[in-house]
């Protein structure tokens, strides 16, 4: 399975957070999972964590270095993935969110958030 790890659950994978649930961490840690972080994210943790904005433990190049350490595999945000939010329902405000469901929709892969609001735009979103 691809699965394409949210803004904050990628974050609780870093740090061990006691947040990330035992069924996520089973699903990152599977041998049948490859886990994607999107740039987009990568980019969002950086602002976070520079403007000392939200719950933000880590700084984008930390984060990035975890990432590659760990095997994860990143993942671009392509033109068709921009051109796919204009699509989604307005669930959600927050453009990160928006690249990140249309990033897991054009793939497919399978998206992990936390946010229920998120969650609502698939069936094949994982909520944790």
């Amino acid at each position: 399975m691809n699965l394409l790890l949210d803004t904050h659950v990628a974050p609780w994978a870093i740090t061990d957070s006691p947040k990330l649930l035992p069924k996520a961490r089973d699903l990152i840690v599977s041998p049948k999972t490859r886990v994607w972080v999107s740039a987009a994210s990568i980019w969002e943790i950086t602002i976070k964590h520079l403007f000392g904005r939200g719950d933000m433990p880590v700084s984008g190049h930390d984060a990035m270095r975890y990432f590659q350490d760990s095997g994860y595999r990143f993942l671009p945000v392509e033109a068709e993935h921009a051109v796919a939010v204009d699509a989604l329902p307005a669930h959600h405000q927050d453009p990160f969110d928006r690249i990140l469901v249309a990033q897991a929709l054009v793939e497919p892969m399978r998206l992990m958030t936390h946010d229920l609001r998120v969650a609502r735009y698939s069936d094949t979103i994982i909520r944790v």
